[in-house]
């Protein structure tokens, strides 16, 4: 009888045994998935000429928890369909952020949350930006006096830009002759509306600014 307690002791200490390396086994292969790899991927967009942004430098940093530090993971160029593509590893991080510039258009600059990213599947972003181009806003003062006073505020045009113009109300006095660039959209209007204070020239004065190049607009006086 001694030998049959014996033999069901060992048993179940053979199958205790087996059932703690089968739980070892089934979390380190829970683990390995759980570094699966992230894959952000995404088409940009030329608003200006509409169609799709060829041969723009895409580039992603990771921000690891707790920290402002970026870092660069990996730079590739956006194909002839605008295409881009990310491949890289379900780290724990803060944030990535996407960097996309072309020569000529303005940059896009997008963070992506750790916490919004799948492994199911491709976790899809589209950006759109637009070629860039310059308005030169001149102003003359055909016969100065010390009186003289002009004043004008933007009516369209690129705002909260790094190189866009004020778009807060701009008064200059007395003699003037000077010439300020504003980057703008292109393809779109540039407007501002100005007084001679005293006088009763006042009125609106725009353009259509051109990709890549610069219009002027003059305003004489």
């Amino acid at each position: 009888m001694l030998d049959i307690f014996e033999s069901i002791n060992f048993s179940l200490m053979k199958a205790r045994y087996f059932l703690s390396i089968l739980l070892v086994t089934t979390l380190l292969s829970s683990c390995e998935k759980g570094k699966a790899n992230f894959v952000l991927s995404g088409t940009l967009t030329d608003l200006t000429f509409s169609k799709n942004l060829s041969g723009a430098t895409v580039k992603i940093y990771q921000v690891p928890v707790a920290s402002t530090q970026e870092q660069l993971l990996q730079t590739i160029t956006s194909g002839e369909d605008g295409s881009f593509s990310f491949t890289f590893p379900r780290d724990k991080m803060e944030k990535y952020v996407l960097r996309i510039s072309k020569e000529g258009y303005f940059d896009i600059q997008k963070d992506v949350y750790f916490s919004e990213l799948t492994i199911e599947e491709d976790n899809i972003r589209n950006y759109a930006t637009n070629a860039k181009s310059w308005v030169k806003l001149r102003f003359v003062n055909t016969i100065p006096a010390t009186s003289d006073h002009l004043r004008y505020i933007k009516q369209e045009g690129k705002v909260d830009c790094q190189d866009c113009c004020s778009k807060n109300e701009q008064n200059y006095f007395g003699a003037l002759d000077t010439a300020i660039y504003c980057i703008n959209d292109a393809n779109t209007n540039y407007s501002y509306y100005y007084w001679i204070i005293g006088t009763p020239n006042q009125g609106l004065k725009s353009a259509f600014t051109t990709p890549f190049d610069t219009t002027e607009i003059l305003l004489e006086y």
